[in-house]
């Protein structure tokens, strides 16, 4: 049995475009491959070769998963699917997950953004 911890930097979580290729990259693999999200329901695991149960997870930015793999092959999936997810499951990551979720953001009020410049016209 082989098992890894991860955070998910994905900036909208692990949604259906990168549980994609997550499956993908699962599915090869003659391992049972099983998932869990530490931060919202430890309890819950889900077959990483079906993307209806791990978007069951709801794995969002910041959180936690935990992939185990149990069978011939299971070092090697772990590997895949760990590289697979620090290298983003083909999105740009955040840098700091748990960060970019507290920031304030600065808004431009509406007026100076949506009216043009006064200037004398006639």
């Amino acid at each position: 049995m082989a098992s890894t911890s991860l955070t998910v930097r994905n900036p909208s979580g692990l949604h259906a475009r990168p549980l994609a290729l997550f499956v993908r990259t699962a599915g090869p693999f003659g391992a049972s491959i099983r998932v869990r999200n530490l931060d919202r329901d430890p309890e819950r695991q889900a077959d990483a070769k079906s993307i209806l149960a791990l978007m069951t997870l709801g794995v969002s930015n910041g959180h936690r998963i935990e992939v185990t793999a149990e069978g011939p092959d299971a070092e090697a999936a772990v590997a895949a699917l760990r590289a697979a997810v620090e290298a983003g499951l083909g999105e740009t990551l955040s840098e700091a997950p748990s960060e970019s979720r507290h920031e304030p953001r600065s808004e431009t009020p509406a007026a100076s953004r949506d009216e043009p410049p006064s200037g004398g016209s006639s």
